[in-house]
């Protein structure tokens, strides 16, 4: 995350193999909060309001499932089916990524 941008997704993927055969796409959404040691005189950085989702696909990645508790990931207030398909999206995005 950047100066400008205070909002971060953080993604890990896991190829399918002999002891997983699943897709697993590992996703962390945070928010950045820039803060100010007083003690120390330095800029201080934390991530806040961070929720983990963890998405499986057993089709290589064509299509997820949502492993998460429910969340308003789309800041809409209300949790849904629009909240599930951004997470989906997300997670085929990166999949369909050779080299992140």
């Amino acid at each position: 995350m950047s100066f400008l941008n205070q909002r971060g997704v953080f993604l890990q993927m896991m190829l399918p193999s002999q002891s997983e055969p699943n897709t697993i796409v590992s996703m962390q959404l945070a928010r950045k909060e820039l803060g100010w040691d007083a003690e120390e005189q330095l800029s201080t950085e934390s991530l806040v309001d961070s929720i983990y989702v963890v998405a499986v696909s057993s089709d290589r990645g064509k299509s997820f499932t949502i492993r998460t508790d429910k969340k308003d990931v789309d800041g809409d207030g209300d949790i849904d089916s629009d909240d599930k398909a951004k997470l989906e999206a997300l997670a085929k995005a990166y999949v369909s990524i050779v080299n992140p």
